[in-house]
């Protein structure tokens, strides 16, 4: 498309959005706003860059397929990632997970990693103009294989992974204080039964002695700012998990902490959307993690659904972006892992420009003069306008590709790189 037919149709759509009381570079400065924290491990199916490198996946984690080009250290994800932001529009972050440092070919257990592991992280998103996120990893390690980390009944193993999350936050912080910026740092644990316990409680008062003791340790909430993702179900957890929405949304209202709400953490029928103005006046605030689960939580890439959208346009109706910080959180070894990125970020964003689109103002004064028909056929009639268009101004405005152009550039990029690997 050429920038000509770009601002013709960016003039159409401002004409129709206007007619609504829409403006629609108001929009899009507030789209500017809005930052993804993407997720690290999409690049190497959640393996990171231990030594040894773990084989087998363990701890509910399973990214499905074998596709060609998957980054083996540090240098290659960073290249991914340089390449995967650069069509992506906006400002945005990286989302690490503590398996991701440089360990420089040494076996540095979990309990042992310092700031150091991840300098080499903080020198490049300065270099990028990048910020980062972080989380803990308590899953594909020996200690994770009973089932039970911080739930564990073994002192010993809860011992390891309260120390290995107390160095997580302290790296956080000191992440955040390189960065002049604060670090979200995220805590989700596997534990949990196949078949069903009988001592749920004992599980769950040994996860809440773990989490206080946790959070003793005092870090400067300028850098750094704790959150807690509970689950459903996973895969050797079928029948109990420890922490649950239930478990962490309690604990979050308790201690001030934000909850992570993870769209395919819940049963199908929920809506997460619902949920975000339920939580919010509880809550210090709440981490949405943007996935796609299709039949169980499989992390799928999000695409422009109905479900996206919801959650899309209930974040922008609370009118508290304050409050609420958007990470994606998928893996997909299927297909390629860069153009995943981008499918996911770029659907994500979508699906906040068309929420921003909306007349709420408009559309609150029929809900509130009871004028429902009105309501629901505004509603609908927004649908067909060209929001299209003003996304691709965006994506021009912030000079990267435009509809399928991108395609190419992932094309090249595998050929040149990926296939060499």
């Amino acid at each position: 498309m050429n920038i000509g037919q770009i601002h013709n149709s960016y003039e159409i759509a401002e004409e129709r959005y206007n007619q609504f009381g829409i403006n629609i570079n108001d929009v899009i400065e507030q789209l500017e706003n809005i930052s993804l924290s993407i997720n690290c491990w999409q690049g190497d199916d959640v393996r990171g860059f231990e030594v040894p490198n773990l084989e087998s996946v363990r701890g509910d984690i399973l990214a499905t397929g074998n596709y060609i080009g998957k980054a083996t250290n540090i240098t290659e994800l960073q290249a991914d990632l340089k390449m995967a932001i650069s069509l992506i529009p906006g400002s945005h972050r990286i989302n690490l997970h503590a398996i991701y440092g440089d360990f420089e070919e040494k076996s540095i257990d979990r309990d042992k990693i310092e700031i150091k592991h991840f300098q080499k992280w903080i020198e490049w998103a300065k270099r990028e103009n990048l910020k980062l996120d972080f989380n803990s990893t308590l899953f594909s390690h020996p200690k994770a294989d009973s089932g039970f980390t911080l739930s564990s009944k073994s002192p010993e193993i809860r011992k390891f992974w309260i120390t290995h999350v107390q160095n997580c936050r302290e790296i956080s912080a000191k992440i955040g204080k390189q960065l002049n910026d604060k670090v979200i740092h995220n805590i989700w644990i596997p534990d949990g039964s196949k078949d069903i316990p009988v001592d749920r409680l004992g599980h769950r008062k040994l996860l809440n002695d773990s989490l206080d003791e946790i959070f003793t340790q005092k870090l400067n909430s300028n850098f750094m700012q704790d959150a807690l993702e509970g689950k459903l179900f996973g895969i050797g957890s079928e029948a109990f998990v420890v922490g649950s929405y239930d478990f962490y949304l309690s604990y979050a209202i308790k201690n001030n902490i934000i909850i992570t709400l993870d769209s395919g953490h819940f049963h199908p029928t929920e809506s997460i959307a619902d949920k975000i103005s339920a939580i919010l006046p509880f809550v210090k605030g709440i981490l949405l993690h943007i996935s796609r689960g299709i039949h169980w939580d499989s992390d799928h890439i999000p695409i422009l659904n109905d479900e996206l959208i919801q959650i899309a346009e209930e974040v922008v109706r609370v009118r508290e972006m304050n409050k609420i910080f958007l990470a994606l959180d998928f893996f997909d070894a299927s297909i390629n892992r860069l153009a995943a990125w981008v499918i996911g970020a770029r659907s994500t964003l979508k699906s906040f420009l068309y929420s921003l689109l909306q007349p709420w103002e408009l559309l609150l004064e029929y809900e509130e003069q009871d004028k429902h028909f009105q309501r629901l056929a505004l509603l609908e009639e927004l649908k067909t306008l060209p929001f299209g268009s003003v996304w691709d101004y965006y994506c021009y405005k912030h000079d990267v590709p435009i509809g399928t152009e991108w395609f190419s550039h992932i094309e090249d990029y595998e050929k040149n790189i990926l296939k060499k690997r």
